[in-house]
């Protein structure tokens, strides 16, 4: 009997999966952007703080403590998050005007984003992103076939509006109000089978795009232009804008023009000599491109295209749709943000603050991405080998 015992409890512990590819890719990027960060504010920190490790020192720290928050979610029964989804949801849209309430806020680079804890800044925008993802994968749940209902439709695509509204409004942070909503439509798009109004929506947005792009030329002119209608105008011309909003687009360009195919070397940028402002935040792609080249970038975007793919392998092997649709949440949140940097970064749209997941400088984004982590690697345990 104690044989057939241990025999069974062997079984179950082989039935057990973890998804070590998905773990080493993660800690990959994180080591990585730990270097690109030393390598890329090394000179500015010294100048400002007299300290060339001040911001990877900060870095660790955020790093280490997202670290072990992501080892507690993983551990947690992914399904103990469910309960607490709606409070994520209302507690995302009460946190959020926290940034404008004076003694909690704050402000770094002009702009007020950040809400003080103690000794610890948080930006609501990253916890806005990860209730999102828990409020619509248990909202979707709930719906069941209603999902598929016209209404149920656009009930979803209006759920995470108010909160977008928010983010842009409140912290003036148009990039993260695209991310929580491109986040609701790509986990509406694999709940629903109805893709002819996804096809009608993106046509839609298409147009709308091309007229305000097309308001935006025709207005150039006038004086009554805001900072994103410049931003609009620097981006299809930024050397006539040089001086002004196109003058960190074009010293980005220069680094990757600079970095040819095997790059200067890890260490060797010329641009991040004072000659682009915070290249350790939105701008440490170009860096990346500059120190290692061609070869380094694609190399990077190889491993996020890898660390893609592992969230799909999850998903599609969930063990229920709330777990799946928990994939898929982080999948989007990751894969639109990464899209969006090197888009920004390359001039392929507007600038906009966006970050490079895992390797960009930010305490906030790199902890809720751990715990986001750990959530797929929950998921990940409830999967059995033998339905892989």
């Amino acid at each position: 009997m104690a044989e057939r015992r241990v025999g069974r409890q062997r079984k179950k512990q082989s039935e057990n999966f973890f998804d070590y590819s998905l773990l080493f890719i993660v800690l990959f990027l994180l080591g990585f952007g730990l270097i690109m960060i030393y390598s890329t504010s090394s000179y500015e920190s010294n100048l400002q703080f007299g300290d060339s490790t001040f911001y990877l020192k900060k870095q660790v720290i955020a790093t280490v403590i997202g670290l072990a928050a992501m080892i507690v979610v993983a551990n947690i029964p992914y399904h103990f998050w469910e309960r607490f989804a709606t409070l994520g949801y209302i507690g995302s849209g009460v946190m959020i005007p926290l940034v404008l309430v004076p003694g909690i806020q704050y402000s770094a680079n002009g702009a007020t984003r950040w809400i003080r804890i103690g000794g610890f800044t948080l930006q609501p925008a990253e916890v806005a992103k990860l209730g999102m993802i828990l409020f619509l994968a248990s909202l979707v749940c709930r719906m069941g076939r209603g999902i598929r209902t016209t209404k149920g439709f656009f009930t979803v695509l209006a759920v995470p509006l108010p909160i977008c509204l928010m983010i842009w409004q409140i912290t003036n942070n148009l990039s993260s109000a695209i991310i929580v909503f491109g986040i609701a439509a790509l986990m509406l798009f694999v709940a629903s089978p109805e893709y002819k109004k996804f096809i009608l929506l993106g046509l839609g947005g298409v147009a709308a795009v091309a007229v305000l792009i097309f308001a935006v030329v025709n207005a150039a002119s006038s004086d009554g232009l805001n900072f994103r209608g410049e931003r609009i105008l620097a981006w299809l011309d930024p050397e006539a804008y040089a001086s002004g909003k196109g003058f960190q687009t074009l010293q980005a360009l220069y680094a990757i023009g600079s970095g040819g195919i095997l790059g200067k070397g890890l260490g060797q940028s010329m641009q991040k000599l004072g000659f682009l402002p915070e290249a350790q935040n939105d701008m440490i792609f170009s860096i990346i491109c500059e120190e290692l080249g061609l070869f380094g970038a694609i190399a990077i975007i190889i491993m996020f295209l890898l660390l893609i793919w592992r969230f799909m392998v999850i998903a599609n092997n969930a063990p229920d749709l709330f777990g799946a649709l928990l994939v898929v949440g982080v999948l989007g949140h990751i894969a639109i943000q990464v899209i969006l940097n090197i888009a920004v970064v390359t001039n392929t749209i507007p600038s906009t603050g966006i970050s490079l997941p895992f390797i960009s400088y930010g305490g906030s984004s790199v902890l809720f991405l751990m715990i986001e982590i750990g959530l797929v690697l929950s998921v990940a345990k409830g999967i059995r080998l033998k339905d892989l």
